[in-house]
């Protein structure tokens, strides 16, 4: 069997491919490198077995035509993309090449050069806009959406908001109506909140691993500064750890033809919901610190909660999370503090 992963030495990307090389197969990835760490999960890849990298942009509609043609690949994990609301704003139209026009270019090659091959696209919970119409209950530690005792699914209405919103909700539908219109095999999972090994954290993405590193360097003395955080840390996802969607993805490439065409929401369930002071807490109990932090003024199009219903996903695909939130947890320190050397 033959695989695509595009953005394979991002987060997502390496995790896959490592697990695409642990089964065997063909594995080709495609990465620009730009993200933080991409070249040290290209070196780690490296040392895990055999692939074909090829360095290319899905921004470059000839790039990806070439690949198509050459490799026709029976799976592609399309997990390239910008993924960082604050960039977003910053350079909106950077954001939509990446993210909207990237993923036409990615289904045009396919629809053209490899059409039987399966697609399973890595969306956003963002796709659902900042829900203010829901109403939330404040609580001493967390919001909790009224009415939603088991989250939200996927007949949450669309309302993209913000251009992050806008670029992967656009991405989102052409991969749904390339499989109405031309007859894909396309896949959606909107994710919620993902982390775990090779997650290069930055100060606005991937905010488990960056606070788990900012806790490490507080218990080291490495860091004497009150960390910031926007709005009141009450915000509430569910997190879910790499280890699971490596068995979402490969559930997803079994079962294409019973869930082709299908969106799905994607995350750790309410079992493994988790507000920023939470997670705060369980820090310091952990590594027996005092995490101080400051307000900052709430992002832009913030969802005070965010949680997935993910029953569609365990009726159709047989999945649930299997890793907790604690230990999953565990284990982002012991990675992060094997990078930090600690």
């Amino acid at each position: 069997m033959r695989w695509l992963i595009t953005g394979g030495c991002g987060f997502l990307g390496s995790n896959l491919s490592d697990a695409v090389m642990e089964r065997g197969g063909e594995l080709l990835i495609l990465d620009n490198l730009s993200r933080k760490g991409s070249e040290k999960n290209l070196e780690w890849l490296r040392s895990r077995g055999k692939f074909e990298f090829q360095l290319g942009d899905i921004r470059d509609p000839d790039c990806l035509d070439k690949v198509m043609k050459n490799f026709h690949p029976h799976t592609i994990y399309h997990v390239a993309g910008q993924v960082a609301m604050t960039t977003s704003i910053a350079n909106p139209r950077e954001d939509f090449e990446i993210n909207a026009l990237g993923t036409v270019n990615l289904l045009e090659a396919a629809r053209k050069f490899s059409p039987h091959s399966t697609i399973i696209y890595s969306s956003t919970n963002k796709v659902y806009g900042d829900l203010v119409e829901v109403e939330y209950k404040e609580l001493p530690l967390r919001y909790r959406a009224e009415g939603y005792p088991d989250g939200f699914d996927e007949r949450t209405p669309l309302n993209f908001h913000s251009p992050y919103g806008c670029s992967k909700g656009s991405a989102d539908q052409y991969m749904q109506d390339y499989a109405r219109i031309f007859g894909l095999k396309t896949v959606v999972f909107r994710h919620s909140s993902i982390y775990g090994g090779r997650q290069y954290s930055t100060y606005d993405q991937g905010w488990i691993g960056w606070f788990c590193t900012q806790a490490l360097k507080i218990k080291a003395g490495l860091c004497k500064d009150k960390l910031t955080i926007s709005g009141n840390g009450k915000q509430v996802r569910d997190v879910l750890h790499e280890q699971d969607l490596r068995a979402l993805y490969f559930l997803a490439t079994e079962k294409i033809d019973r869930v082709a065409g299908e969106c799905f929401n994607i995350g750790g369930g309410m079992g493994n919901s988790m507000s920023l002071l939470e997670l705060f807490n369980f820090l310091n109990q952990e590594l027996g610190i005092e995490i101080s932090y400051e307000r900052l003024p709430p992002r832009v199009s913030d969802q005070l909660v965010f949680v997935a219903d993910v029953k569609k996903a365990t009726r159709l695909l047989g999945w649930k999370p299997q890793v907790d939130k604690h230990t999953g947890i565990r284990r982002m320190l012991d990675w992060s503090k094997e990078g930090m050397l600690l």
